[in-house]
């Protein structure tokens, strides 16, 4: 009688979760997995759009003037690699995964995926001259994409807090917010200002890297106190 009775209980429990109209929670180890590969093949991407210099009698004339393209390449790369520690950021305190999260998060990386593109566009803009200030605007356009999507993933997941984990304390929750906020603004700024003059528009939005290198106090701080408090640690 103890399965008939532990068979009938098992269907409400799975009632319940499918209950949910943003369908079932998962564990977000894969899609972090997942997220880490595309992410990995993007920055790949990036140096393929090198393309070397056709006149090898000039080789080194030819080579300098790839200056855009390793400005370029340099300047994406280090954002894609912010974005992915950020997305690390966020999914160390993510508990599980719905299909709106999951959702949400494939468009980030549908547009950190054409990150390679848009780089490609604003190097041959500089190189070539003309067109500098669509591809800036471009460009730009890209990263704010992305910021956004960085925002709504993390409000949506600490909604409620029902996706974050247990250890995830309100401070923390709020200083990563406070980290992520600011980033719609800024690149919307260096956009903006790229309209006007793209050099001053791309020193802006290269501006960004450093300020989101830097670690998120109110984290840390939370890291220490649950670390203070556990037991046992050495």
């Amino acid at each position: 009688m103890r399965w008939f009775r532990a068979a009938r209980r098992a269907p409400r429990k799975d009632a319940t979760r499918s209950s949910n109209p943003i369908g079932a929670e998962r564990d977000p180890k894969r899609v972090v997995s997942f997220s880490d590969a595309v992410i990995a093949i993007a920055v790949t991407l990036l140096v393929l759009e090198i393309r070397p210099p056709e006149d090898f009698a000039h080789l080194l004339r030819g080579l300098i003037e790839l200056w855009p393209s390793y400005v370029a390449y340099a300047i994406t790369f280090l954002l894609i690699g912010q974005m992915w520690v950020n997305h690390h950021v966020m999914f160390d305190h993510i508990r599980s995964a719905d299909r709106m999260l999951l959702l949400l998060n494939t468009l980030l990386l549908m547009v950190i995926a054409f990150l390679p593109f848009a780089s490609s566009l604003l190097a041959h803009a500089f190189e070539s001259g003309e067109g500098k200030r669509t591809a800036l605007i471009f460009y730009g356009a890209t990263y704010e994409v992305a910021a956004l999507l960085f925002n709504v993933i993390w409000e949506y997941a600490r909604s409620g807090r029902r996706l974050l984990t247990p250890t995830t304390d309100n401070d923390t929750a709020r200083a990563i917010s406070r980290r992520f906020r600011p980033a719609p603004v800024w690149i919307a700024a260096g956009t903006a200002l790229g309209a006007l003059h793209p050099v001053v528009g791309l020193v802006v939005v290269t501006a960004f890297i450093p300020f989101y290198w830097l670690p998120i106090r109110g984290e840390v701080a939370s890291i220490r106190r649950t670390r203070e408090q556990s037991p046992g640690d050495p």
